[in-house]
Formats: structure tokens, sequence, C-alpha cells
């Protein structure tokens, strides 16, 4: 079936298609290729074979495939991301196409020189400058690239997955274009800096595989629900390649991606992910044995007395979360009221900004990965880059990752949204990151001035009895945890990053305080936020309204149609003055029983196939309704020009070539006779219910048979935002956006008062 775009899957009309179409393959494949006295000959037996290959196509190649070309893709982005990050820095005299890792291989420890890697410059104020051109660079073709080729290779793409696979049609999402830029310019915008990271649009690429690959094959092509699985398993081989994680990959797509999801489409998942992880595997693109350069391994327990510290992290995670949904939803805002039609400007204003203030600490200076593989390391592991494990520095070092985390906390606000491929996943792992470690310097510096005190009495003093890099972990699973609201799947991808059993207890500790401090403060993910930001009509799980009947929600005055008694010319009228995506019927002008429904794509498609057969006239009049005579035993209910494929469109064709002899036009087989219809008065709740897990795109409102109303998730959603009390901040008036617009105001004026000025000395001379 072929959907509108910006429309919603009725999932039951789907469903129906789906049905009607599998009943009349198994009656075909019974009768088909039989000899004249039902024997069976070879070309029943090749259809039998065929049968069964179709049966294992989506295990032996669409989940082989997509797993294979997601594992590929992913290799090949972080070859090129990590050659494009040191760029910046210097060049190799070996050779252009290495990176500073593969230039000095040979260099063991990283404080020896390395004589074929070469700086740009050897001033710094020209390597500063070099390091500023380059991030401006990178940002404008990349955000040039987005805005003329692709607009959707924009953002993280997580959101909009969500929406797509609860039944909203975005077409051209999940296309070529959408893949080929995004990967083209993914590793540039990592490159340039931009606090954005790259592992929600690696889940966004993924799924455009799956859907390009699925499209080749008609058994998912002509099957909304069928294509949807298999952009639900590539979903999962999105995150599994991204983290190295592919049990944590399928945990993301059932806890965070699916709105109903089965159990077949779970191994299906766990199949593409196992698989593009072991093509990850193989590509070994860093060329350390590692999916991830933040891989890392600890050889030390912990304390139960860390626990108090543990839960300091998670309370930073809980208030970062918080933090960053609000204000970012507010720069949001702020963005779409001023910023439409200035994204490239945008992003290569914000690269510049972020080079220029992060050149100057170092933590800000390099990639965020490398930067957490660093942080997570333990310092006898040779984890003690520029000082960070010295003890004559601590302090130093305690001030210089504070201000990393709130610069990074607040470029991560203004950056996420912008008009380039960016994800959240990262960066909010990094801020983690960093306070994460500091609190760890923290603990370890109590330790060494209080070594006998009651709560470091239980420590070896022959074994280093805190491990900062841990710290640094656990903070940075907090902070992934608070801005996305999720908590099994974080879990198990630490334990995956980490291979340790021993630090699932503190990660789950971690992960509880911070969803209490969330929950407490009331915080939506961002997904969620940005969902409701951009006005998708989809009902997330923790929707609910209480004590309100559906009636108060419902539309009372709906366009309709009769039974009988209106004429081709009838239909196209109501049709030219409405826009409405469906129309109930009703009995008569005289009577409101319901006697169906029908969506506005397939009375259009009757209409045009019946006018383009040259049967039909205006006055040719319409019967909506199943007569006496009519004796087939078929339902066309949701068939259109799109799926109208082999049987259907024969039996459509069949079926109108009959009003030229009836001189009616049949369009009864294309209505849905059995609506799903409600009461008034049964409770907006229970409607809500019925809209999340069954999925139709109307429920009818009835009562005794009379047609009362209908009511849409989108009069669901606008009745839940009037609902709010006048107190409550929208994204249109926010404070933080009040306080941009000042800003925004004042630069504006600054810069007209530079331009007169300039004016001004130019006339003078």
């Amino acid at each position: 079936r072929r959907y509108e775009d910006f429309t919603t899957i009725d999932w039951i009309q789907d469903s129906i298609v789906e049905r009607n179409r599998r009943i009349r393959d198994a009656e075909k494949a019974r009768t088909a290729y039989r000899g004249p006295r039902g024997e069976i000959t070879p070309a029943w037996v090749w259809a039998q074979l065929l049968k069964v290959l179709s049966a294992g196509e989506s295990w032996l190649v669409i989940t082989l495939v997509v797993g294979i070309f997601i594992g590929v893709n992913a290799a090949l982005i972080s070859i090129v991301t990590e050659w494009l990050s040191d760029i910046k820095m210097g060049y190799c005299a070996d050779g252009w196409w290495l990176n500073q890792q593969f230039c000095c291989w040979e260099v063991e420890s990283d404080e020896e020189f390395c004589p074929s890697w070469h700086p740009w410059s050897a001033v710094t104020p020209a390597r500063w400058l070099v390091y500023v051109l380059f991030a401006g660079v990178f940002a404008f073709v990349a955000a040039h690239l987005v805005r003329t080729m692709a607009k959707y290779a924009a953002g993280s793409g997580i959101s909009e997955i969500k929406c797509i696979l609860a039944g909203f049609v975005m077409q051209g999402f999940l296309g070529f274009a959408t893949f080929f830029i995004k990967s083209l310019t993914l590793p540039l915008v990592i490159a340039s800096g931009l606090s954005v990271g790259k592992e929600g649009p690696s889940v966004h690429v993924a799924c455009c595989i799956g859907a390009i690959v699925a499209s080749w094959f008609q058994r998912f092509s002509r099957s909304q629900g069928k294509m949807r699985e298999i952009i639900t398993a590539a979903s999962a081989a999105g995150v599994a390649v991204a983290f190295g994680s592919p049990i944590g990959g399928v945990l993301f797509s059932i806890e965070e991606m699916s709105h109903i999801f089965r159990i077949k489409t779970m191994w299906r998942s766990f199949v593409c992910a196992l698989v593009a992880t072991f093509t990850l595997s193989v590509m070994n693109p860093f060329r350390t044995g590692k999916l991830v350069l933040f891989q890392v391994t600890y050889s030390r327990s912990w304390h139960f007395f860390e626990i108090i510290f543990f839960v300091i992290l998670g309370i930073f995670g809980g208030l970062y979360g918080a933090f960053v949904v609000k204000f970012n939803m507010q720069v949001a805002a702020f963005r779409r009221k001023h910023l439409a039609n200035h994204g490239v400007a945008e992003a290569v204003v914000l690269a510049i900004l972020t080079a220029i203030i992060g050149y100057s600490n170092r933590f800000l200076r390099i990639d965020m990965t490398e930067m957490m593989s660093i942080l997570f390391r333990e310092c006898e592991g040779g984890g003690d880059y520029d000082n960070l494990c010295q003890l004559s520095v601590q302090w130093p070092m305690v001030n210089s990752l504070l201000l990393a985390t709130f610069i990074r906390m607040g470029l991560v606000v203004i950056s996420y949204g912008s008009k380039v491929p960016a994800g959240i996943f990262v960066p909010s792992m990094a801020v983690g990151a960093t306070f994460g470690r500091m609190v760890g310097i923290i603990v370890k510096a109590m330790y060494r001035a209080y070594p006998q005190s009651g709560m470091f009495a239980v420590c070896d003093p022959n074994v280093p009895c805190i491990t900062p890099g841990t710290y640094a972990f656990l903070g940075a699973a907090a902070a992934l945890s608070g801005v996305m609201r999720i908590t099994v799947t974080v879990v198990v991808v630490m334990f995956e990053l980490t291979g340790a059993l021993t630090y699932i207890l503190p990660t789950m500790i971690v992960i509880l305080v911070t969803k209490a401090v969330g929950d407490f403060i009331g915080t939506r993910g961002i997904a969620e936020e940005t969902i409701r930001f951009n006005g998708y009509p989809i009902l997330d799980h923790d929707d609910h309204s209480l004590d309100v009947a559906v009636s108060e929600v419902m539309k009372k005055d709906v366009s309709i149609l009769y039974a009988s008694g209106m004429s081709v010319n009838d239909v196209e009228d109501v049709l030219a003055s409405t826009d409405v995506k469906g129309f109930p019927i009703v009995a008569s002008k005289s009577s409101r029983a319901l006697a169906g429904y029908i969506g506005r794509t397939e009375l259009r498609y009757v209409l045009d196939k019946a006018q383009h057969m040259g049967d039909v006239t205006p006055e040719t009049p319409c019967s909506f309704s199943r007569q006496a005579s009519d004796q087939e035993d078929f339902v066309l209910s949701g068939v259109t020009s799109g799926s109208a494929l082999g049987a259907e469109e024969e039996v459509a064709t069949e079926l109108l070539e009959t009003t030229a002899s009836d001189d009616v036009l049949k369009v009864w087989p294309w209505v849905n006779q059995t609506p799903l219809t409600v009461s008034p008065r049964l409770p907006l709740e229970i409607v809500m219910q019925l809209f999340k897990r069954m999925g139709p795109r109307v429920i009818l409102v009835e009562e005794l048979g009379s047609l009362k109303g209908l009511v849409t998730v989108k009069d669901v959603l606008r009745f839940s935002a009037t609902e709010k009390s006048e107190g409550d901040q929208q994204w249109d008036a926010g404070e933080f956006e009040a306080v941009l617009e000042v800003v925004w105001n004042w630069a504006a004026e600054i810069v007209d008062r530079s331009l007169e000025w300039c004016r001004h000395m130019v006339r003078r001379r």
C-alpha cells in the first residue's frame, strides 16, 4: 500500500490487506501447477522449492546482507573520521592518507618523538589558526551538502525513526540520498569538533541500509509491517556497531525504538546486530582489535564505600539530562524562529566557536571518543595522558576537567539539532566522563590525605585503592541514561564495553539513581521531547489522560458519505471541498446509522480507475454498501495503486468492469465495513490504549449504531496540549529563548553599527 507523505499508517487496514494477499497466495499455491487430476508435476515441485526459499528469505538474505553492509559502512566511517580528526593537527610525511596512529605505528609510547608526523606549524598561534580553519571548512562542506542534497540527513534521526516504526510515513527519510549524504558528511561533522556524536546518525544510516536492501524484495516492499521489522533489526545493528555491543543494540531497539516488539523481530535484530558487529571486527578499523576506541578493561574491583560517590554520579546524570533536554528545546525553538534559513552559517559559526574555545583545553581539543578512551583507562595501564595521573598537578587537572564539563555541556545544548548529522550519545558520555574523572581524582586525593580513616580502612595499602577511570566510565553511563532516559540498555552496553562483570552492580546503582532523579524532576528523554516539539502524531507509552470521556475530545462535525443516493459528481464535490483523510459512511441523509469507513486514498483510486476505463459518467450512482446480488467473496479495503499488484489489480479491474453492465460504480469492496468503534462514554485513557496497541488511524464514535463523531491521534495530542495548566512553559515562550533573543538583537545591533561605521569611514576616505 502506498501511503501519502506525512500520514499515519492504519495498521488494522494494513493487516487486512496482508491477510487477503496471504489467503489468495495460499489458494493459488494449492491449485496451481497441478495436473488435470491433481497429480504432482515438476512445476509444482519447483513452486514448493520457491516457497521454502521465500520463507528463509528474511533470515538468509535480508538480515545477513543488511548486517554486512552496516558493518562495512561503519568501518569506513570510523576510518575516515580518524583521518579527518588528525589532519587538523598535522600530516604524515610517509603518506598523506595515514592518520597519526598509523603514521606513528612503530612508536610504542605516546611520549616518544614521532619523526613521520609533522604538525602544520611549529608556532602555536599558527597551529591554532589551522585548527580553526579546518573546523570551519569541514562544517561548511557538511552543512552545504545536507542543505542542497538531502535535508533529512540533518540531525540524529532517532526521533523520526521511532515515529516511522510506529506508523508515521516520511518518504525519503530512509532513501538512498539520505544514506549517501549522511555517510559522507558524518565524518566531516565529527572531525569539525562540533559537540555532536556519530552514534545516533549511525542508527539512522543503518536503518537507511535496511530500508534500501529490503525494498529490493517484493515481499518486504509491499508490506509496511514486514518492512518495519527489517528497519527495527537495522536499528539494533546500528547501535551494535556504534558501541561494539550486539546485545545492547537489541535491547536498545526494544527499549527505545519499537512500540510493538515480537520475539521473531528480536531474533532477527540479534542476528543482524551479530553479523554487523562481526563484519566490523573482521575489518578492524583501528587495527587494535577494538570495535570502538573507548573499549577498556579493568583489573581491579571496587569497594562498598564508593557507593556514596557512585550515587553522586547518578544524581549528576539525572540533573544533566533534565538541563540538556529543557534548554535544548528552547534553543530549538529559537533556531526555528530565527535561524531556519541560515543552517550552513549556524553550523560554521558553531564549529569555529567550538574550536576557538576548545583548543585551549586539553580535553576539549581532542576527539571525544579519544578523550573517553583516555579518561576510562587505569593510570597503571598507559593512561597518564598529559600528566593526567601525576599527583603534583592533580588540582589543576580537576579544574581543567570541571571547566571541560560545563563548557561541553553548554556546547551540547546549542549544537545538538543544528542542520548537520548530529547525535547526542557520545557528547553526553563525554560530559559524564570528564565529571566522573574529576570526582575520581578528588576521591583518590581524599584517600591519599586520610589513608587511615574509617572509610578507607578496607583498602589494601599494597594495591591502588581508587581507580579514577571507573568513575569516568560510570559518569558516562549516568549522563547517557539521563539524557536518553534508557536504563537496561546502558547497563548492557557498558558491560560489553568493559567485559567485566565486577562493575555491573555499580553501573546499575548509578543508572537507578539517574532514573530516580529524572522521574522526580519529570524529565522525558530527548527523543520523546523532539517528537513533541516537531508535532509528530505519535503517542508515547507514558501519555495518559484521566477522568475524561472520549466525547470531550472527538470531532463532532465530520464529513460523511451516504451508502446510497450519491453520484460520482457528488463524491467529487465532497473530495474537492474537504482535505480530510477519510470519510465515515452512514445509511442515508435521514439516518446516521453507521455503515462503514473509506479512506480518501482508496476513494480517489476507485474514481480515477473507473474514469480511466471510460465506463463512468458524472451521473453514475455510487454504491458504498454491499447488495444482496453481490456474491464476490473478496475485500479490497486498503488496496490502492501502490499495492494493487497481481491479484488485487486483476480483481479491481474485473469488479470495475461490471459497472458498464450494472450502471452502478461499486465502491463497497474498498469500504471498511467493520471499522473500530467506541462509545462516547468510554474513558479517553482506553481510547489511547487502543491507538497504542492496535494502531488504527481513526476510531469512530457511535451510540446505539448511530454515528456521533470520530477521534484521531492528533485530536488526543491536541487535547493533551490544551489540558496543561497555564503556568506550564511552552516551547515558544521559554526564559532561555528570551535571553537568546536579547543576545540576538544585541548582536544584530552591533553588526549594523559596525557596518554603518565602515561606510562612514569609506566616505571620509
